[in-house]
């Protein structure tokens, strides 16, 4: 568990990467890649044999890069080269438990994200425009980034998105000197959501994170959460189902994925994602409380895609 792991995480793109998968009825685009992207996958190290898992963990890789770096890193892969690095995760009980064990898993966990966006800064040419994307624990990761590197950060961030994590407007996004995209064109600012169906309860989540401290030292309240909707690009914005380009829906056993326009629609309401339409079944990880955490991404994938192209042609 030392430091010769960190030069062990791969930079992507890769020849053969699931960050350039597509789904058949998505194009791919022809031309130079105009941004970078720096992914940070969520939590799929569910044993609980140690705090953290290995960069290669046995039965883990296969779970991440097949379900997250492929389900969501690829919608950015259209506009952007991406980058998603190996690190040596948390485990989920670290999410559980309110312990020195569990914030030192964390910490590790964050070392070496850290270490890999370095690494991908120092490749990238000075003026080429930066994406920052994460997922679950992979957004708290990037929240904390977000502070740490904002000198680095400043006048070439596209766009933040901190997805399934839950970020305080007023504690929160200080720190980090972005404010939330409140326009579908803006640059330098941050998205944020977590996806519910109704009826929605985030109780889960939001008591514990309750009044815990920002990194300002500002004490969190889940009335002032960030939610900025990916089909409108602004904050506390509400579309239709027609207004989703495409919700990506997998096989049943997960290798392949259909991409489904005009199925869900959302609403920011109380700082959650409000789900509506006919949603399609996506798979059995729907959480307690109508929580489709899982599927943030998979639901807007087409959106998202969008999205990360319409902010990077204003950011040039």
């Amino acid at each position: 568990m030392g430091s010769k792991a960190v030069a062990g995480m791969r930079p992507l793109p890769r020849t053969n990467d699931l960050s350039a998968w597509l789904p058949d009825e998505a194009s791919a685009r022809s031309g130079a890649k105009q941004a970078a992207v720096f992914y940070i996958h969520p939590t799929t190290y569910l044993a609980r044999d140690k705090w953290n898992a290995a960069i290669d963990e046995p039965g883990d890789s296969a779970f991440r890069d097949t379900l997250f770096v492929r389900s969501q890193a690829s919608a950015f892969n259209g506009v952007a080269d991406v980058w998603a690095p190996r690190y040596r995760q948390a485990a989920f009980g670290a999410f559980l438990l309110k312990s020195k064990d569990a914030k030192a898993a964390l910490d590790f966990a964050y070392s070496d994200v850290l270490a890999a966006f370095d690494t991908f800064l120092a490749a990238q040419p000075k003026h080429r425009p930066i994406i920052l994307a994460g997922h679950s624990q992979g957004a708290l990761h990037l929240s904390r980034l977000l502070v740490d590197r904002r000198e680095a950060l400043k006048g070439r961030l596209v766009a933040a998105y901190v997805v399934g994590w839950p970020l305080s407007v007023t504690a929160d996004l200080p720190a980090t000197g972005l404010p939330a995209c409140t326009a579908p064109a803006q640059t330098g600012c941050i998205l944020s959501w977590m996806s519910f169906g109704e009826p929605a309860n985030a109780s889960m989540i939001l008591d514990s994170w309750t009044g815990t401290k920002s990194a300002s030292g500002a004490k969190r309240d889940q009335h002032d959460l960030l939610c900025v909707n990916p089909l409108t690009g602004m904050r506390d914005g509400a579309a239709p189902p027609t207004a989703n380009p495409g919700t990506l829906v997998p096989s049943a056993d997960f290798a392949s994925a259909t991409l489904l326009p005009g199925a869900v629609g959302a609403r920011c309401d109380r700082g959650l994602l409000k789900l509506s339409g006919a949603i399609p079944p996506l798979g059995p990880y729907v959480l307690p409380g109508n929580n489709y955490h899982v599927y943030d991404y998979a639901l807007f994938w087409g959106a998202i895609r969008a999205d990360a192209e319409r902010r990077v042609a204003a950011w040039r």
